[in-house]
């Protein structure tokens, strides 16, 4: 079955990635309580790799940030759409203030994506 996954980065303040895990778990909980496969959160840990177009300039991020790199998979892009209806709809996200949110919506860079390969 050719799997499907919403892959994301943000940039994060420094000083909120502990206020960011905590969201991030209990949204991590969510999808996979509606039918998500898999979920994963990974913040920047090497990210000056020479020749290389980093993730922070990629999204923009300010010193005091860095980055947060998420996938969440899915059996189908079909399967994505329903699981991802129901995330939204759960009153658990829905009721989450944009204002205090721990980064800028604005700046996340978001996409589903197929397979290319799964070795």
């Amino acid at each position: 079955m050719a799997q499907y996954v919403d892959g994301y980065v943000l940039p994060v303040p420094k000083k909120n990635i502990e206020t960011y895990r905590r969201i991030a778990r209990k949204a991590g909980k969510i999808w996979r309580e509606y039918g998500a496969l898999d979920y994963k959160e990974c913040v920047g840990d090497d990210l000056a790799i020479k020749g290389m177009v980093p993730f922070p300039r990629g999204v923009k991020a300010k010193p005091d940030e860095t980055v947060v790199f998420a996938w969440i998979m899915f059996k189908s892009r079909a399967h994505r759409d329903r699981v991802n209806a129901k995330v939204m709809k759960d009153p658990r996200l829905c009721n989450m203030d944009q204002k205090t949110m721990p980064f800028d919506c604005r700046r996340m860079v978001y996409g589903g994506f197929r397979i290319l390969v799964d070795a």
